[in-house]
């Protein structure tokens, strides 16, 4: 399983993947961080996408995931998913970033995706702290892949070298079948 698994360092929106996954906000608009980058990168045709869905559904819940195709970035499609805002750990927070997860990967699935990347959702402006968040991430991918044949490919994408060390622990953890 593990060798579906990779932790890189880089910008996600030039990892070539079929399906990239933006840590979105509720409003679906873009913001600051990796979800401000993808829609800069990705142009005005995925904020058009990310209007209409907005229309017909209103914001997304922190937890969920919507799809839309991926304008002019290398992917195939985007995968927008809320995750929690940090409270102190006591307000389902890891129930919601697995979640997060979770239900990315099934709509990645679902629709025929076989390499995915996902930042480190919820540590940014959500204030999520990186070590736990990190812990969640590869738990809940590990559980979802060891059962499922697609995705063939997930990567961490990392912004930073501690990050980056953090998955890489996680990943190297599992191999050594180390409880995460």
């Amino acid at each position: 399983m593990l060798q579906r698994m990779r932790a890189c360092s880089g910008d996600i929106t030039r990892i070539p993947v079929d399906v990239i996954v933006n840590a979105a906000n509720p409003s679906l608009l873009g913001g600051g961080g990796v979800d401000g980058a993808i829609h800069r990168a990705a142009g005005p045709a995925l904020l058009a996408e990310c209007k209409q869905i907005r229309q017909q559904q209103g914001e997304c819940a922190p937890g969920h995931a919507v799809i839309t195709g991926a304008g002019d970035l290398p992917a195939r499609a985007v995968i927008h998913t809320v995750g929690p805002v940090w409270h102190g750990g006591n307000h389902q927070e890891a129930e919601l970033l697995e979640e997060a997860y979770h239900h990315s990967l099934e709509l990645a699935s679902a629709n025929g995706y076989h390499s995915i990347s996902f930042p480190a959702i919820s540590t940014g402006a959500y204030g999520y702290p990186a070590d736990q968040a990190a812990r969640i991430a590869v738990a809940t991918v590990n559980r979802y892949i060891t059962r499922r044949e697609h995705p063939d490919l997930v990567l961490f994408v990392c912004f930073d070298e501690q990050t980056l060390a953090l998955y890489q622990q996680l990943l190297a953890d599992l191999a050594d079948h180390k409880v995460l």
